[in-house]
């Protein structure tokens, strides 16, 4: 046990090294993690040897990885999936599948290994394509609101396909009609449970569960691993059983507490998997995929990108909307070697089609990130090739031009919904400016909501939980969190998000507000000396000058 801890010890100080130079030369940290990996398994220095121990906490990991995707999928967000996102996502589905199949063939796999590695590539990385467009700012662009919605698209078809090919299982010569009438019913008999769940169950749970943060994160995690081994007992697979965990709880209104409360959880445990995958590559069998791997890379960096933009250009976008946002596809994410490590698991696949994945994986995510940091200059060296993907007249993203701003963009946000904040949201709603209020006080949010105002549970001090909200287009943001530390804490995490509101702060005593302003607080508001002042004029007007008595 002494040697299991040390050896997690030595990994944890490598993983942070090879973090931080992965920071340092702006590569998604998961790269470094991978080589890591390599660099401590049996090819190089062999120092791995609790390999069952690093095994677990990766199956963890990935389960914890799917619950979160399935918690951004509520059913608000399934319905407006627009009908950019829609056709962008199915096209690109379909182009990559078809196309990297035929490839793949050509270049001498089989034909399981083709279906596998053809439908890994189609994939992107939502985790990192949300980072980097976040890092930029531009999240709240067109081209970026139109990335994230066909990254939905994309996170429902590997849940799909993990359904299928799990149900499958060692028997990949079942008959097709079997397949689809097994995972219908499958499905059928998932849905109608996860409808009296989400209906008459979990509501109520989750509400007495978030009395307390801690353990409403402990009862996340906790539903989660528990319909993950639920998902496998039934036949679907442990990553399928942890997405259906995530969307069961997606609609709740704690959803985005509870998933800024597993990010950083979730990325540790990734960080295990990723070791253990570097760790369990075949050298041997590398050598042989490099030519395959530049094939198929190329294929990913260019052709993605190019139906992306095809299919944006005919939908009446511009073709620099459709540039910047068909670079967002031009990778493979973590989740394409999580499905080919699954086939293998299966018994579907070979280890080659790993290694192939994982150089594919490397190659893309180290290039496109590039391309996406990079992408206004490359627009401006390319544009004019790439008038063939833009309509005469771009009629849907000129009439999004003329649309006014969703109506509901809130004004202003409200942080803390105590006695002096319910009373300022409702007075600046009945102002008619659209108000969005933040508490993380579950009773508080729930009773608030019922009053008829907007209101997101969670912490708002959590950089994670602020990702979540609608800063972009905000033009006010208001504190009235009751304590210094507490508005110190969101003044630090609004300039991390470079949030461009203006920023007002309650404070209670004059050196509150002082060590406020010398934090950088834009405008302070002391309501205990508002409060007196207009006391004092009203009196005044009242009682009148002394000189008007007698």
């Amino acid at each position: 046990m002494h040697e299991v801890f040390s050896e997690f010890a030595l990994l944890l100080l490598i993983s942070t090294a090879a973090g931080a130079l992965a920071m340092w030369l702006r590569q998604p940290v998961l790269i470094a993690y991978i080589l890591v990996g390599i660099i401590v398994g049996p090819a190089v220095l062999g120092l791995v040897q609790a390999h069952d121990e690093i095994n677990l906490l990766a199956q963890v990991g990935v389960a914890v990885l799917l619950f979160a995707v399935g918690l951004k999928l509520d059913l608000q967000h399934v319905r407006h999936i627009g009908p950019v996102a829609l056709a962008t996502g199915l096209g690109q589905l379909s182009f990559t599948i078809i196309f990297g199949f035929i490839i793949i063939l050509f270049l001498g796999k089989g034909v399981m290994e083709a279906l596998y590695v053809a439908v890994a590539l189609t994939f992107s990385s939502t985790i990192i394509i949300i980072k980097l467009l976040s890092d930029k700012r531009e999240l709240d662009a067109l081209h970026g609101r139109i990335a994230v919605g066909f990254l939905i698209v994309q996170d429902l078809a590997v849940v799909l396909a993990m359904m299928t090919m799990s149900v499958m299982g060692g028997d990949h010569e079942a008959a097709p009609f079997m397949v689809v009438f097994s995972i219908a019913w499958r499905i059928a008999a998932a849905t109608a449970l996860l409808y009296v769940l989400m209906r008459y169950v979990l509501p109520k749970v989750v509400a007495r569960m978030a009395r307390s943060q801690e353990m409403l994160l402990i009862f996340a995690i906790a539903w989660c691993m528990s319909l993950a081994a639920l998902g496998e007992w039934a036949g679907f697979s442990k990553e399928a059983g942890a997405f259906l965990a995530g969307f069961s709880l997606a609609s709740t209104a704690y959803r985005d507490a509870i998933n800024a409360r597993l990010t950083s959880i979730r990325d540790f445990l990734l960080l295990f998997f990723f070791i253990d995958l570097g760790a369990k590559l075949d050298f041997s069998t590398l050598g042989g995929e490099l030519w395959s791997a530049v094939v198929l890379s190329a294929f990913v960096l260019i052709g993605n990108p190019l139906i992306v933009m095809a299919i944006m250009g005919y939908m009446g976008y511009r073709k620099r909307t459709g540039f910047l946002a068909g670079l967002t596809v031009a990778q493979i994410s973590e989740f394409s070697i999580i499905f080919v490590a699954m086939g293998i698991t299966l018994g579907h696949i070979g280890v080659e089609a790993l290694g192939l994945t994982t150089l594919v994986g490397l190659v893309t995510i180290a290039l496109s990130t590039y391309m996406i940091l990079y992408s206004h200059p490359l627009y401006e060296r390319l544009a004019p090739w790439l008038k063939v993907f833009e309509r005469r007249r771009p009629h849907r993203e000129l009439a999004m031009e003329r649309e006014r701003r969703a109506p509901d963009q809130p004004d202003v946000i409200v942080f803390g919904l105590g006695r002096y904040g319910e009373r300022l949201a409702f007075g600046l709603q009945e102002a008619e400016l659209q108000v969005l209020g933040v508490d993380f006080d579950p009773e508080v949010a729930r009773s608030l909501r019922r009053k008829g105002l907007a209101v997101r549970y969670g912490d708002g001090t959590d950089s994670d939980f602020l990702e979540g909200l609608p800063l972009a287009g905000t033009a006010w943001v208001v504190s009235t969190l009751p304590d210094l530390a507490s508005n110190l804490d969101l003044l630090r995490v609004l300039r991390e998000h470079h949030c461009r509101a203006d920023v007002a702060i309650v404070a209670r005593e004059e050196e509150e507000g002082l060590a406020l302003k010398r934090a950088g607080a834009p405008t302070v508001i002391y309501p205990t000396r508002n409060a007196v002042d207009y006391t004092v004029d009203a009196l005044t007007a009242i009682i009148g000058p002394r000189g008007n008595r007698s």
